[in-house]
């Protein structure tokens, strides 16, 4: 006579095999999910944000929120908010973090123009009117921020204390401090920004990077700041940042200095200033600082083109209080410096490049054009243990104290395409052509063009190349105006 489980037609002992591997493969699934949406276990999620919407609403397309406010509120890693045109008259302080490959991003919609206006807000100082603190995995892109204030140290953006944000495509008019501020963070992109009226007139920088580490800060427009009477200066890394990139940045039209490293008091190291143009700023176009006395480390500053600002092209100095702060490994190479220094003032002073910290150790100065800078091309004030000043183009040598040309210069005029439009490519027959030392060449140029073109490295930041390739870079040169 058969059992009763076998005449229901079940046989336990047989079916827990199955169940077993039923079992597992289900809790396997269902971790799977958990994990793809940790944290904040939700999918990824796209919002909408328009000034016609209810926050009251589900933040979807047919329904989107009023506010951006309320999607900082809301998204968590993997959510993108997209914003509708219009003006936001609010703060954007988000209240979550993204994760690794699951970044939370504000960003405006496809041909929108996205104004957040601080006019009527009266942020607290040391933030800004997009905040980030304490965050991670965040990317703000495309929005215009403007007015804000109004203490010194309010910010247009301002990253503190956080890692992995981006900051890209977005424009900052009329900000008291930094139009972009980032303070004690990690892993940071700074890209494709306009910055304009910043510091106007409060303290830091136009972009404030500051006791930062691992960040980029490239492509960005810096022009026509406030007038620079407690701070201003264009792109500034500071105060123990490190390992860190500065590139492909147009600066200029500003009543400070362009781009600025300085220690401030901390360790400031592994630092890289390429392919940038600064001019027509009222002070140095590049200055390497240390002015309450941290070592200043292994800093390059190559193919960058500086013309035309008031005081000095790249200025090596202490410039503050402490005399003679440590600075060692400072690599200067295939720079164009042109008419730098300005006679019209009434205590008229410039140069090239001026060299006046007692305290450094190890100095490379190659490949460099310096044109017509109005005082010298290269002025070396004081000592320096480990000195190289090799092949470079001195057009102007003037003979002033302490002024010298080093050795294997190349003397004459470089023969720019057309100076007077910003255009300092080299025309063919230039001395500067194939003059160069091949040792700490970079291994590209301004406009990303491989060296060497000829039978040896070109000074300056430009490669000579002939025919096509020269039609190229004129394309390049149209692309790069801002």
């Amino acid at each position: 006579m058969l059992s009763e489980p076998f005449r229901q037609g079940a046989d336990p002992v047989c079916m827990k095999p199955y169940r077993r591997i039923w079992s597992a493969w289900l809790a396997a699934f269902l971790l799977s999910l958990l994990q793809s949406s940790a944290p904040g276990l939700s999918w990824a999620t796209t919002y909408y944000v328009n000034p016609s919407g209810s926050d009251v609403g589900p933040g979807t397309h047919a329904q989107p929120w009023q506010t951006i406010s309320r999607a900082a509120d809301i998204l968590v890693a993997g959510d993108t908010v997209l914003i509708g045109a219009g003006t936001y008259r609010e703060s954007i302080v988000p209240a979550n973090s993204g994760a690794s490959g699951r970044y939370i991003t504000y960003a405006a919609q496809e041909g929108a123009t996205v104004i957040v206006d601080g006019a009527s807000i009266n942020l607290e100082e040391y933030t800004g009117l997009v905040y980030i603190a304490y965050k991670s995995y965040i990317k703000v892109s495309g929005l215009q921020i403007r007015n804000a204030g109004p203490n010194p140290n309010n910010a247009g953006i301002l990253v503190d204390g956080s890692h992995h944000i981006t900051i890209q495509g977005n424009k900052t008019y009329n900000t008291v401090s930094s139009g972009i501020g980032v303070w004690s963070s990690s892993e940071i992109t700074v890209e494709g920004n306009e910055v304009e009226l910043a510091c106007n007139d409060g303290q830091q920088e136009c972009i404030t990077v500051a006791g930062t580490s691992g960040f980029t800060v490239s492509g960005n427009h810096v022009h026509h700041n406030g007038p620079g009477s407690n701070g201003g200066e264009g792109i500034d890394a500071k105060d123990g940042s490190s390992n860190g990139r500065i590139s492909g940045n147009h600066v200029h039209d500003l009543s400070r200095l362009g781009i600025y490293v300085d220690a401030w008091d901390k360790h400031t190291f592994g630092i890289t200033i390429d392919k940038n143009r600064v001019d027509n700023c009222r002070n140095d176009g590049i200055t390497l600082a240390s002015e309450m006395g941290g070592l200043l480390e292994d800093v390059l500053v190559s193919n960058n083109v500086v013309s035309n600002n008031l005081l000095h092209g790249i200025a090596v100095t202490p410039n503050g209080p402490v005399a003679a702060p440590p600075m060692r490994n400072l690599t200067i190479v295939n720079n164009t410096l042109h008419h730098n220094g300005d006679g019209s003032v009434p205590s008229p002073w410039g140069g090239g490049i001026v060299v006046d910290n007692p305290n450094l150790e190890s100095l490379l100065i190659r490949n460099n054009i310096f044109s017509d800078n109005l005082f010298f091309q290269i002025l070396l004030d004081v000592p320096v243990i480990g000195l190289q000043v090799d092949h470079n183009l001195i057009d102007g040598f003037r003979g002033y104290e302490n002024e010298i040309l080093g050795a294997s210069p190349v003397t004459g005029n470089p023969l720019f395409v057309d100076a007077s439009a910003g255009n300092y490519r080299l025309q063919a027959g230039s001395p500067a052509i194939d003059k160069g030392a091949a040792g700490s060449a970079p291994a590209d140029d301004y406009d990303m063009i491989k060296r060497p073109q000829g039978a040896g490295v070109d000074i300056g930041a430009h490669e000579y190349v002939p025919g096509r390739r020269s039609a190229l870079a004129g394309i390049l040169f149209l692309l790069q105006q801002h």
